[in-house]
């Protein structure tokens, strides 16, 4: 087992009717909060206002800030951090998925720091140093960013997507009612069962360490969502099962599945680049690319993949290579029965030459850096992995 370090210091409430203690967790925080959202889905489902009259029942002063993106881009933070500014806000509250809740992140840093500019602090060229709390009023069980140390933007001027890990993006509190999920569209539920998932599977795949406490609690949280996430697929409304997901998603992004193992999001960044360049659904550019990236790695940690088949999908085979490859094709069974895409074809992106060798360049950050931990990917194996996705 690895050294390392468990920091995880965010206030959860958990249960029906949740969001109506916001006012009452949110005080201890702040006094004037920017409300972060997306569309106006929370406006018309009553429970943005169901929000705001929490807040001015505790005395907390809001002011709106809508038009969050679901691959949340850095000009839209930018506005966020002037009407932040002028406000005078003290704290942010996101209310809504991780898109809304990555740009209340970005929106606090940037506020914090209004001397820099707000990428420069994202490409790490400036030291983050300080920021606002964040808060958060879920909606959506997928990037766990609710816990989470992690936040992504999107630069569109560049096409670069980019996230940046601290402590600092780690959210004071977070308000979860399972309940609110329930009037989602089906492939939103989908792609949030895949990203809950993979930031599991990105922590779990890495050979060559023995951590089993780890291992079972990753094992244990992918096969509940596995059962939970088909149950939620047939019946949104079935509160159960719904709160399975939510609490797994914050867990498999609050670091508790690395400890002693450390984490490899190499399958991430390859989604990543996809996303960035065809706006396409964060958690289908995942399972789109998975299957690929898993056959081109396994055989450099067999007895990780033998493992997991057995553990999460009941392989009983003994051969650990026949196991690994049924493990591998169960997982893309299952994507499949969610209607979750296995292939950039079934992704809906028809990438042309120019473009696998592009993309494999952003996933590498121009060939700078090699993914995975089982074995280093250049841009040009990164590209191989893309066409074979085909």
């Amino acid at each position: 087992m690895n050294n390392f370090k468990y920091y995880a210091p965010t206030e959860v409430v958990f249960g029906k009717d949740a969001e109506k203690e916001t006012g009452e967790t949110a005080k201890k925080y702040g006094k004037k909060a920017l409300l972060v959202f997306g569309k106006n889905s929370v406006k018309k489902s009553g429970l943005l206002d169901r929000v705001e009259k929490s807040l001015t029942e505790a005395g907390v002063d809001y002011k709106e800030y809508g038009g969050a993106k679901p691959n949340p881009t850095l000009a839209h933070a930018e506005e966020g951090v002037k009407e932040a500014l002028a406000y005078g806000a003290d704290m942010v509250i996101a209310v809504g998925g991780g898109s809304a809740i990555d740009t209340a992140k970005a929106i606090a840093h940037g506020t914090a720091n209004p001397e820099y500019k707000l990428w420069d602090i994202w490409t790490k060229k400036v030291p983050l140093e300080k920021s606002l709390p964040v808060g958060a009023v879920l909606t959506i069980a997928a990037a766990g960013s609710e816990m989470s140390d992690s936040a992504v933007l999107t630069n569109e001027d560049i096409g670069k997507k980019g996230g940046i890990n601290t402590d600092f993006n780690r959210c004071r509190f977070a308000i979860m009612n399972p309940a609110l999920a329930a009037t989602l569209p089906k492939n939103q539920i989908a792609a949030g069962v895949v990203d809950i998932m993979m930031h599991t599977m990105e922590r779990y795949f890495i050979p060559d360490i023995k951590a089993d406490l780890t291992d079972e609690i990753a094992e244990g949280l992918i096969r509940t969502v596995v059962s939970n996430g088909a149950k939620v697929m047939e019946d949104p409304n079935d509160f159960d099962a719904m709160g399975e997901v939510f609490w797994a998603s914050s867990l498999s992004h609050n670091n508790l599945t690395e400890c002693g193992r450390g984490k490899d999001f190499s399958v991430h960044k390859i989604g990543h680049a996809l996303s960035a360049k065809y706006d396409v659904t964060h958690g289908a550019s995942l399972s789109a690319v998975w299957g690929t990236w898993a056959r081109e790695l396994y055989e450099g940690a067999l007895p990780r993949f033998a493992r997991f088949a057995r553990k999460v999908w009941n392989v009983t085979e003994t051969d650990d290579l026949k196991a690994a490859k049924e493990g591998i094709e169960k997982t893309e069974d299952f994507f499949r029965s969610i209607n979750m895409p296995v292939s950039l074809t079934e992704l809906g992106v028809k990438p042309t030459d120019e473009d696998f060798r592009d993309l494999a360049m952003d996933a590498t950050m121009k060939d700078t850096m090699k993914l995975s931990r089982i074995r280093p990917l250049d841009a040009a194996a990164v590209e191989k992995i893309y066409r074979a996705a085909m």
